[in-house]
């Protein structure tokens, strides 16, 4: 068989993903939307979502159109192929973050009607399958695109510098993810903060009460931040996570210009570049089906998401083990297939327990949510410092679980391949990341669906509905942010081999073959590295911050002016737009200098010393790895302690220990839905600037 078919295979099932995504935005649409108070609530989310969106990327586009220029005036290949691979790449991810947003928009008053009518049982798979949309939105569109541009760039036009000009796809998708994190995260967490502190701790007020004039703002922050911005964040994890393997296997192994015309090194080149295609299409496929298998039965709601991953992922096990047999059996080059089928199951198992970590570290069905929710009872500084301890406990335990992961696809890979084979260990660290992300469709619904709940947790709050249906609403959503933490440990786990492998395909392009720490060129760069991600929380949560400032003091200002708003007083209404207003501007302004940096620093360090920037991106992958998992596993502890409380544990709301926790949450914002989130972007789009420039520096 024709190895190109796999490209063929992988377009496909990418638009497989599509179709369902589709079928299911279908199925939520024709759900009933509830009163017109609902809807008119639900009305106000999307407008100012969709108000948020559209500057942003306006914004952005600007951003991307100077890059694109950068491309095409600083490299050989960049005119016109480079420039338009990379604006294609981050058009896909506009609009997959685009899509997913107006579908959960939609989603959110029809949960709520669905919990109204029929409790969690009715309402877990509404909210399932809008969360599902997103989830194979971002996949459907990352395979077949990425396979659109392989065949269009590698097989039709073969242009020069193929391998090239495609990885400048994944350079598009992570410009926009990056800017669509740290804006999206800041604007929800201005919102969640303003709200928090001055409604719960201030004003006594319960969350999401129309009396809070930030609750519409913190509603459209879920979306804006929780999905849009994920969206874009997993979409170019998995584009990175394909871009990966198939450079390192085109630059390493049989050099760029072997599908045109010219030979591979090694018999097997051809079959090292489709192998993560062909994963991806099997674990889209095993996605699609786990997608049906999420039913809760007895209102188990964890167990009717975990059959749907637990099946898809299972299933993509098995495909993967006839693909690899498939493609390497026999192949000149392999001594044993088997490994590679190995490499990329250590990569599936590393996502699955960094995810199982996570969920141990932030669920409140365990004893360190509890413990934490139990340190409320002192005050808000033993919550924070339990918080904190935590998290950065986690991080330890999530990079022996990784260097494990690495250490064994490295060793797998290399018994698979011959001896004279250079760097197959790399080549198998680089699949394993496809193992992390093979199932990302499902992954990302499971993830998606948190936001849709909490919106509809919102609006039935907002809607006065019966104490009953935020109970069912509160049960999703506490669920939601155990799954949130989840999908983030699978996409940090992705960014630390992506950007490995990336890496690595930088120093080859570049001609570095060692980094000695011996080297004060090299020192240099690890130390600026290392710096670099805590510069980066910084800013972001400093922006956070500040555009949390200015919503409290409006919050404060019209409890204050407006006469009535605070008692609830009938026909008298807070001034939402306001603060949406605040918490758009203030987003967009400050998310500009933290992405600047992330992109602009490398093609500076680059010009200066090559040295300087292989140590600069190794130092910043490992702390920036680390500060990822530390903050989104405190941040997502602190959250479910707080909502632990609020379910009557400790005194409940309105209790002293209720007021602690807020406080714990209100820290932990920032880390799990602004800076934690980034991180991984971060350390991939500056290894992937590198690789895509290296020719100009050198």
């Amino acid at each position: 068989m024709d190895d190109v078919v796999w490209i063929y295979v992988a377009l496909v099932a990418g638009l497989a993903a599509l179709v369902l995504a589709y079928f299911y935005a279908n199925q939520v649409m024709a759900a009933p939307q509830g009163s017109d108070r609902m809807k008119q609530i639900s009305a106000s989310i999307a407008d100012g979502a969709n108000a948020f969106i559209r500057r942003e990327y306006t914004w952005v586009a600007v951003f991307v159109a100077v890059l694109a220029v950068l491309i095409s005036v600083l490299l050989d290949w960049g005119w016109p192929w480079g420039a338009l691979a990379y604006v294609f790449g981050a058009a896909l991810s506009a609009l997959a973050g685009f899509i997913g947003m107006r579908v959960a928009t939609a989603a959110n008053a029809r949960t709520t009607e669905a919990a109204r009518l029929g409790g969690v049982e009715l309402a877990l798979p509404l909210a399932f399958r809008g969360g599902a949309v997103m989830g194979f939105t971002v996949a459907g569109l990352g395979l077949a695109g990425f396979a659109l541009a392989y065949l269009l760039f590698v097989e039709w036009l073969e242009v020069d510098d193929a391998f090239q000009v495609i990885a400048a796809v994944g350079l598009g998708a992570s410009s926009i993810a990056l800017f669509a994190r740290v804006g999206g995260g800041i604007y929800t967490k201005a919102a969640d903060i303003g709200a928090d502190l001055v409604g719960k701790v201030e004003a006594g007020i319960p969350e999401d009460d129309p009396r809070n004039p930030a609750t519409i703002a913190d509603n459209v922050g879920d979306n804006v931040g929780d999905v849009a911005g994920m969206g874009a964040d997993l979409f170019e994890s998995y584009i990175g996570s394909l871009v990966a393997p198939i450079i390192f296997a085109a630059t390493v192994f049989g050099g760029t210009e072997f599908l045109s015309g010219g030979e591979p090194e090694q018999g097997f080149t051809a079959e090292a570049i489709f192998y993560p295609l062909a994963i991806a299409a099997i674990g889209m496929l095993a996605s699609i089906i786990g997608s049906f298998l999420v039913r809760p039965t007895g209102g188990k709601l964890a167990a009717a998401l975990h059959r749907g991953t637990n099946s898809a992922a299972v299933i993509a096990a098995i495909g993967t083990l006839l693909i690899t047999f498939v493609l390497f059996d026999g192949e000149d080059g392999v001594d044993n297939w088997f490994g590679l089928f190995l490499s990329v199951m250590i990569g599936l198992a590393v996502g699955y327990l960094i995810g199982k970590l996570s969920e141990f570290f932030t669920s409140d069905q365990y004893r360190i949510v509890k413990e934490v929710a139990r340190q409320s009872e002192t005050g808000p500084a033993t919550v924070a410092l339990a918080g904190i301890a935590e998290g950065k406990r986690s991080a330890a335990f999530s990079v022996v679980v990784t260097a494990v992961g690495i250490y064994g696809a490295h060793q797998a890979a290399e018994w698979a391949f011959a001896d004279s084979v250079p760097f197959a260990g790399i080549y198998g660290v680089a699949i394993a990341a496809i193992g992390v992300l093979a199932t990302l469709g499902i992954t990302v619904s499971v993830d998606a669906y948190g936001p849709i709940a909490d919106n509809a947790g919102g609006i039935a709050e907002m809607a006065h509905l019966d104490p009953e249906v935020r109970e069912a609403t509160d049960a999703l959503d506490s669920l939601g942010n155990t799954t949130a933490a989840v999908a983030k440990g699978f996409a940090i786990a992705s960014a630390a081999v992506t950007a490995l492998a990336l890496f690595f395909s930088f120093t080859q392009s570049v001609g570095i073959s060692e980094l000695n720490l011996l080297d004060v060129e090299v020192t240099v760069g690890l130390f600026l590295g290392a710096a670099f991600p805590y510069l980066f929380a910084a800013l972001t949560i400093k922006a956070v911050g500040r555009a949390a400032f200015q919503m409290i003091e409006e919050v404060r200002r019209q409890f204050r002016e407006i006469p009535g708003l605070r008692e609830g007083k009938e026909g008298v209404e807070a001034d939402y737009a306001r603060c949406v207003d605040i918490s758009t501007t203030a987003a967009l302004h400050e998310m500009v200098i933290p992405g600047g940096l992330a992109v602009g620093l490398p093609i500076i360090i680059g010009y200066i010393s090559v040295e300087t920037l292989g140590g600069f991106l190794a130092g910043a992958l490992v702390s920036g790895f680390l500060l990822a998992i530390y903050m989104a596993n405190a941040g997502g502890a602190w959250d479910n302690a707080k909502k632990f409380i609020e379910a009557g544990a400790f005194g409940g709301k309105g209790s002293d220990a209720h007021k602690a926790a807020v406080v714990g949450d209100t820290i932990g914002d920032p880390f799990k839905d602004t800076s934690g989130p980034a991180m991984n972007i971060v350390i991939k789009v500056m290894t992937i600037v590198s690789v895509i420039f290296a020719s100009a520096f050198v």
